[in-house]
């Protein structure tokens, strides 16, 4: 069985009071959105604990002016700040776009009657109206996603050294700020205690929506019947971003091997992002484009469960950076939910788990060639193909299931509230002067 080394702590939960929490999330999503859902799915299971939930968020769509609009979704209060964002954009746009949410949600936040912060990052900057929203008294916990400003460092998109100097100050800032500090990875924890945290630290990992990706057969029947180029091919899937990171030109690389292996096998993208059009023309470049491999835009979570019952093998990428191995990816653990086998090719936990746990392939990234051929071994092994669909649906519902993880975080939060509490400070206090 998996266990998360990272996280030893586990937390008392009694019948705890309802609390007020703010939660700070820039890209919140929903299942009618496309984009991963962690946000909305703790946030709804905070509420159904009995907790009350201001979520702060940027309608990435944007809107006239920067005018705030709140509705109630699932019982959640989303507050909604019109402000586009998209992957394509440059990163000097979106730095400006990360700031003006962070001066306008900690005016919001500020205003917000709270009994604790829940601040999600990336990006680093949502540290900035959590501060504002704690009024420098209620506590703050601290969500880490990704490993900034690792990541944009190792990317090069920081390169002037006194930028990565503040960036690496408003980091330390963060983490001292945190009464406790939620990693997504086992990688993510390692780089938060590197920077010298030492307080409480929770790996919580995106979750698997066991419920959602529970569908009958025919769904994915039907997705291949409505295809005239998939049919009954064996067919990779790859569900999400087209970023800089996400390196898809290795999948065209792979269907561009495959089709002289096994031209039978069919690969297909489904996003889009800032990379899309260069994707497109590489792969039209090797000749696969629409004859092996097929790029169709990104659907809503809710119609993800068709698209991955229709695959054979699933498939999470990422350009061969290490800083990068300590990813979380949604679409990862939305295989093992789906119980669909993964292929990655990168390093990091997921590495050791698909080996560990024989659920997938882990591939060259600097060999398409070699990783074709083993993709062409696995879908030919109707054997192996069903023990690694086994183990991913073990996995997904012995260690990942979301309600499982989004206890331990609902758990963490209410700790941290009760610590803060005035009966705990007087007890703290008591005990103190009888020593």
């Amino acid at each position: 069985m998996v266990t998360l080394a990272s996280d030893r702590r586990e937390f008392e939960r009694g019948s705890s009071p309802s609390v007020k929490i703010v939660y700070l999330h820039q890209y919140f999503r929903t299942p009618a959105m496309s984009g991963g859902t962690r946000s909305y799915e703790m946030a709804r299971r905070l509420v159904a604990a009995g907790h009350q939930v201001d979520l702060l968020t940027a309608d990435l769509d944007g809107g006239k002016g920067l005018t705030w609009r709140t509705e109630s979704i699932d019982g959640i209060n989303v507050h909604w700040l019109p402000l586009s964002y998209d992957n394509r954009m440059g990163y000097l746009r979106r730095v400006w776009v990360f700031a003006v949410y962070a001066v306008r949600a900690s005016f919001r936040a500020s205003r917000l009657k709270t009994d604790l912060i829940f601040a999600s990052s990336t990006p680093l900057t949502v540290v900035l109206p959590a501060v504002a929203a704690s009024r420098w008294r209620r506590p703050m916990v601290f969500e880490v996603r990704d490993l900034w400003p690792d990541v944009p460092i190792a990317l090069g998109a920081l390169p002037n050294p006194l930028l990565q100097r503040l960036a690496r100050t408003l980091e330390r800032f963060a983490y001292r700020r945190a009464r406790a500090v939620v990693a997504l990875s086992p990688g993510m924890a390692d780089g938060v205690r590197n920077a010298g945290y030492q307080g409480r630290l929770s790996v919580i990992p995106n979750s698997c929506d066991n419920d959602v990706f529970a569908v009958d057969a025919s769904l994915g029947a039907d997705f291949r019947r409505t295809r005239s180029w998939l049919g009954d091919r064996p067919l990779v899937v790859y569900t999400g971003t087209f970023g800089k990171v996400n390196g898809i030109s290795y999948m065209v690389d792979l269907a561009k091997h495959l089709a002289l292996i096994d031209p039978e096998v069919r690969l297909l993208a489904v996003g889009g992002g800032g990379e899309e059009a260069m994707v497109r023309q590489h792969a039209e470049r090797a000749g696969v484009l629409n004859k092996n491999f097929f790029i169709e835009p990104p659907v809503p979570k809710r119609d993800l469960p068709a698209v991955l019952s229709a695959a054979d093998l699933c498939s999470s990428w990422v350009i061969p950076v290490q800083e990068l191995e300590a990813n979380s990816a949604n679409k990862f653990f939305d295989a093992l939910a789906a119980g669909r086998p993964v292929a990655i090719n990168h390093g990091g936990w997921m590495k050791d788990l698909i080996n560990n746990q024989g659920i997938g392939l882990v591939l060259d990234p600097l060999d398409a060639h070699d990783g074709a051929g083993k993709v062409h071994r696995f879908l030919s092994d109707p054997q192996a193909l069903s023990r690694a669909s086994d183990a991913a649906r073990t996995l997904a519902t012995e260690v990942f299931a979301r309600d499982v993880l989004a206890d331990k975080l609902i758990r963490l939060l209410e700790q941290v509230r009760a610590e803060d509490s005035p009966s705990h400070h007087s007890r703290w206090n008591h005990e103190r002067k009888r020593k």
